[in-house]
């Protein structure tokens, strides 16, 4: 393959891993109602948590095993496949697992695609020294797969809640035979997984992006489920026009990310991170809090246009920041990060909504978007220097 077809195929894993995962968010009440669990929020975050919480603890390990090893590829083949067999049991059972089962399986989902996802990600960083670039491919490929997993899932909800899981089966399991024939560029291998592992004690710099990498993601859980509900409760839309208004923010996150992701190989990682961050806590905090759908809606492009600009500069910051060797780690521990951010997203934000109302969660999802960014930006204005 040349380098574009090569950058094409690991931005298609990249895709699939998204567009499976959100495929689920629109219709995830009556998808967890299929699968015979309660339709209940509470229900709904243990489903989506528990993936969120796999990519975290696994993370790092599909890192350190691909840098010790020099390979790429075969994990990324395995994350994939494995994935696809774990959504594919998901859809066979339904009705047939109790809640804790269905858990467990989520958290072995998580746990392969996890793999597949951060390490096509790694292998992009690896291609060549147009970082931006070829994470702004990254980024594309990540906004694309949730800009049109969320209409196509709600649409698939409509007709049947448990056909999203077949389509993300086949989604994976298809990319998961295409990575196959992609050149493996995995660097000479790292002293030993554990000598991987501790590059992020080696590089502490590497916390900065990290940190925003937290924040861009806990976004995206936020919407994923508190969004999904506030949008049903709030202006009575179905799977399909929830999925649409998801949408608004994911389409813009996926195509404005190649066009920034080459303007930091130009102005830099700071300018793109720093205005980004500034405007970003305050935008989701107007989505829940202004009076008509319309304007809600408007609030969701400016989150994704927002996303866009820090996005592709904080994943190439992070490939700025490590060597070859070192990368696949360095890179999980950004997808830890990031993974961790949904999760808190999901559980923080279900709580605050449970307990308080939807005004307040999404005014303590801004509020913690704005205090995170500003805790972290005096680093990265230093970094910078």
């Amino acid at each position: 393959m040349t380098e574009r077809r090569e950058r094409a195929a690991l931005a298609a894993v990249v895709f699939a891993t998204l567009f499976a995962q959100v495929l689920l968010y629109p219709g995830i009440p009556d998808l967890v109602d299929a699968l015979g669990a309660s339709a209940n929020m509470d229900a709904s975050t243990w489903f989506l948590g528990a993936e969120f919480a796999a990519f975290v603890a696994f993370a790092g390990v599909w890192g350190a095993v691909s840098d010790r090893t020099g390979r790429r590829v075969p994990y990324i083949t395995a994350g994939a496949v494995g994935g696809a067999i774990c959504y594919a049991v998901l859809a066979a059972t339904a009705g047939a697992l109790s809640l804790p089962a269905l858990v467990a399986l989520r958290v072995l989902q998580g746990a392969l695609t996890v793999g597949a996802f951060s390490l096509a990600i790694t292998m992009l960083a690896d291609l060549s020294s147009e970082r931006g670039k070829n994470m702004g491919a990254a980024g594309l490929a990540i906004g694309l797969g949730t800009a049109l997993g969320a209409p196509v899932g709600g649409q698939l909800t409509d007709m049947n809640p448990v056909l999203p899981l077949w389509a993300g089966a086949l989604s994976l399991g298809l990319v998961g035979v295409l990575a196959l024939f992609v050149t493996d560029r995995a660097p000479d291998r790292a002293a030993s997984a554990l000598d991987a592992l501790r590059t992020l004690r080696r590089r502490p710099a590497l916390a900065v992006p990290y940190t925003f990498g937290f924040v861009d993601r806990f976004t995206a859980g936020f919407f994923a489920l508190v969004g999904t509900y506030y949008f049903r409760d709030a202006f009575g839309l179905d799977g399909a026009a929830t999925g649409l208004t998801l949408a608004l923010f994911f389409a813009p996150f996926a195509l404005l990310q190649y066009p920034f992701g080459r303007l930091s190989d130009r102005i830099g990682r700071t300018l793109p991170i720093a205005g980004g961050s500034a405007l970003y806590g305050v935008v989701v905090a107007a989505v829940g809090l202004v009076p008509a759908l319309l304007y809600a809606r408007v609030g969701m492009v400016a989150v994704g246009v927002l996303g866009a600009l820090m996005a592709p500069a904080t994943m190439a910051l992070v490939a700025d920041l490590t060597r070859g060797n070192e990368r696949g780690v360095g890179m999980a521990g950004f997808n830890a990060a990031g993974s961790l951010g949904f999760l808190v997203g999901i559980v923080g934000g279900s709580y605050v909504a449970d307990e308080y109302g939807y005004e307040e969660a999404f005014l303590a999802a801004g509020g913690a978007e704005l205090l995170l960014a500003a805790v972290a930006l005096p680093a990265l204005l230093k970094l910078d220097r």
